[in-house]
């Protein structure tokens, strides 16, 4: 093995994954047709709140093609789909929580809530029959708006009757009360935080299949992480043996959090495939993605920020409203919570803050994590009110947020974290050069020349990943612990399977992973093959969610790897006739120290599997390892941005203009796949700012489910991006000194684009405007002002 080889881990490396994505031969959920195969088409209802009063389904079941219909009273008996997270109220009280049935029991409780399964021959015929179900719906008054769902009259559960799952705080209510009382200045800002829906490329899907020889089912499916889907639908819905059943996540098109959850959907699949005695595919037409997949965000908050004379934060007030929709999702309940209220202190040494969040049911589709879940919230809120309070000051931003940065680590935070690392000053200082602030004036007076306004807008963001302690996330509700796992297989050859409880799903694991892999063990990248998403296979994991995926299963995978290469130092101190103890590993090769006497990795792991011609005394055959990582903190990477727009007055239109970021994650594995990350991330959230907005009429009713009405970022939508991987401040306390990234975009945009329109707006006496900032909401705050 070349000594002298550069290293792996820092280099951009292509993805191995990509050649068999845009050649089309990757293998997604839909692609898969069992023998036997047949299809599920799901009727849902059309309404947001009704008593279901009949179901007649006779003509339906004479319908060609059919094999069989099932309704929420045939499931009646199984569990309902569990909350994985027991958030209690003030007053100590467990939150409410109840049944999400996998088919309507009784009501429904939101527009496109699964009424019928209806599996046939082909799924155009379980469609067409589905048209011929008749439903008697009585139909009830609903309830949409957040923010007045507790007041509302109305309940959309009889355990809840004042619609509120929970009341939550976190901090001194005390000590916030009483530096409030010597504030000098005082900001105050309501922010509504809007929905959205995720739209992954790949619609959600499932094919679930029953073997009657052994009793097992076999599930494939959309899923971020199988073995917890698994778990869940198997203990909590269906009472299936969890050994009896296999989840296989395939390749899988994209997910933003949305395809963390299990649904009912699937759950249905399987617990029909054995009554029909036939596999049973459905897959989700992009209408029923509108309507069914989690929704994201959803906050309505009124913001206090206290500050002394000389623009010091002295403490922090909120209190948030979330919508649950009409039902607990998986996680839903530790986004507004735990996943938010933890992180409102940012990169600033605030010394007090208090949260209080009143989480809400309505009859809307159940909100559950989005693309930084809880994080941009918190970000979006705290960056909002720092701009806010800068202008009422007049105090250049950036140096409001330089007096209140943190500079010394570890630091704890009046909100319950502690953050083990940072230089939140490098990151603003260096996304201010790559964004030529000090070029703004020049360009800002050609703008004007142009009859344009153009401001500028900054963004100071840290968000917590890793999701895992587990014994924090169980101090704080969490009904599972939030670990990985990893095995490392060592083939006679030398080569090497890696098999993750990660799952990926546009991440680039294949080659990420194979980077630490193979630059740990000398190995060329091709001698590595990564495994995941497949129960069968894995030994177990909690899957990929909160940028934990490097951080904690690649910490998994580097423990692992330190067993082989103990192990193997074993084996080669026994074939070069030494101890242990002086055999060092280095570029692929066991060495005695100090002299020229080595064996290559591959002649270990032959002797590994050879016994017999390479005795190994009291040594095991084999090279294969497992390993369990649980960190003891989350992870914490931080940035800034900066944003700059042209408004045009005439019209509201908002045009990003120029975009620049600067990001710690700590060590980097490879920068072409976090840069990557980091695009897809800004282009989220330039679309939650600009464009993006989830609208439900007063009946409950969806008026933005397809893309005429939701209007996704496109390319002309984007600006050129200026991003910079800023020289990191490793992790503390995970071997790769990982932070996380692919979060990082969506949770930093938002405010600075709105800062930067509020911005543009200012010398027009606009102050506030809510996302998105559409043209014509934009131009109407113009006009509101102007009169």
């Amino acid at each position: 093995m070349n000594a002298a080889r550069a290293p792996l881990i820092g280099r951009s490396v292509e993805r191995k994954e990509d050649h068999r994505f845009l050649t089309g031969v990757g293998q997604y959920t839909d692609d898969i047709v069992l023998p036997g195969q047949s299809y599920g088409f799901f009727l849902r209802s059309p309404h947001a709140h009704a008593r279901i009063r009949s179901i007649d389904a006779g003509a339906a079941r004479g319908a060609p093609g059919v094999l069989a219909i099932f309704t929420g009273e045939d499931l009646a008996g199984i569990g309902g789909l569990p909350c994985g997270w027991l958030i209690k109220s003030v007053d100590g009280t467990p939150m409410k929580e109840p049944k999400h049935p996998v088919l309507a029991e009784g009501k429904v409780r939101h527009v496109g809530e699964q009424v019928a399964l209806v599996v046939a021959e082909s799924a155009a015929q379980a469609k067409a029959a589905a048209a011929l179900i008749e439903v008697d719906y009585e139909i009830l008054p609903a309830v949409v708006e957040t923010a007045a769902a507790a007041a509302s009259g109305t309940a959309v559960h009889d355990l809840a009757a004042d619609n509120v799952c929970y009341t939550w705080s976190i901090g001194d209510e005390g000590a916030v009360t009483a530096a409030f009382a010597r504030a000098a200045h005082v900001t105050t800002l309501r922010l509504v935080n809007n929905r959205l829906i995720p739209n992954a490329l790949e619609p959600r899907a499932a094919n679930a299949a029953h073997s009657p020889g052994d009793d097992s089912y076999t599930l494939y499916v959309t899923s971020q992480n199988p073995h917890v889907e698994r778990l869940l639908m198997t203990a909590f819905v269906l009472g299936i043996p969890e050994h009896k059943m296999r989840v296989v996540a395939p390749d899988v098109g994209g997910g933003f959090g949305s395809k963390i959850y299990l649904y009912a959907e699937e759950t249905a699949l399987v617990w029909a495939s054995k009554r029909v005695g036939r596999p049973i595919k459905w897959t989700a037409e992009r209408s029923e993605s509108f309507l069914t997949d989690a929704h994201g965000r959803d906050h309505v908050s009124t913001a206090e920020l206290a500050l002394d004379a000389q623009g010091h934060f002295l403490a922090l007030r909120v209190h948030t409203t979330a919508n649950m929709g009409a039902y607990l999702s998986t996680f839903a309940s530790c986004i507004p919570t735990i996943l938010y209220a933890t992180l409102l202190a940012g990169q600033y040494a605030t010394p007090h803050i208090y949260c209080t969040v009143q989480a809400v049911f309505t009859n809307t589709t159940p909100v559950d994590a989005y693309r930084g879940a809880g994080r941009p919230e918190a970000t979006y809120l705290l960056e909002r009110i720092v701009e806010r309070a800068a202008r009422e000051l007049r105090i250049d931003p950036v140096e409001l947020r330089r007096r209140n940065f943190i500079r010394k680590f570890p630091h704890a935070t009046p909100v319950g974290l502690t953050y083990d690392t940072g230089d939140y000053d490098a990151t603003l200082s260096r996304v201010i050069d790559l964004a030529d602030v000090a070029g703004y004036a020049a360009r800002k007076q050609a703008s004007a020349a142009k009859g344009l306004l153009r401001g500028l807008g900054y963004s100071c963001y840290i968000e917590a990943c890793g999701l895992a302690p587990s014994n924090i996330a169980g101090a704080l509700g969490a009904r599972a612990g939030l670990f990985e796992a990893a095995e490392v297989r060592v083939h006679p050859t030398g080569k090497v399977t890696v098999f993750t409880g990660s799952h990926s799903h546009g991440q680039g694991h294949e080659t990420t992973f194979a980077q630490v892999v193979a630059d740990r063990l000398g190995l060329s990248l091709e001698d590595v093959d990564i495994q995941h998403g497949d129960t069968g296979k894995v030994l177990f994991g909690m899957g990929t969610y909160g940028s934990r995926s490097l951080a904690v299963g690649g910490s998994a995978i580097v423990k692992a790897l330190d067993k082989i290469i103990s192990k193997g130092k074993k084996i080669a101190a026994h074939l070069l006739e030494a101890s242990d103890a002086d055999v060092e590993f280095e570029h692929g090769e066991f060495r005695i120290a100090g002299t020229d006497r080595k064996k290559a990795f591959a002649e270990i792991a032959l002797a590994a599997y050879v016994p017999h011609n390479y005795p190994l005394g009291t040594l095991e055959p084999g090279l294969n390892e497992n390993a369990f990582y649980d960190p003891t903190n989350f992870t914490y990477p931080a940035g800034s941005y900066v944003c700059e727009v042209e408004v045009d007055p005439l019209t509201g239109k908002v045009r990003v203009d120029r975009f620049s970021a600067s990001d710690d994650f700590g060590n980097v594995i490879n920068p072409m796949i976090v840069e990557g990350q980091v695009q897809g991330g800004i282009a989220q959230g330039i679309g939650q700012a600009l464009l993006e907005g989830c609208r439900y009429n007063e009946d409950g009713q969806l008026l933005t489910g397809s893309f005429t009405d939701y209007a996704l970022p496109r390319a002309d939508d984007m600006p050129a991006l200026a991003i910079e991987l800023a020289p990191g401040t490793p992790c503390t306390h995970n071997p790769l000194g990982a932070k996380g990234c692919g979060e990082a975009g969506a949770i930093g945009t938002p405010p600075a684009v709105i800062n930067a329109v509020l911005d543009a707006l200012a010398p027009l006496g606009v102050t506030d405007i809510d996302m998105p900032a559409t043209p014509h909401r934009v131009w109407e705050a113009i006009r509101r002002h102007a009169r």
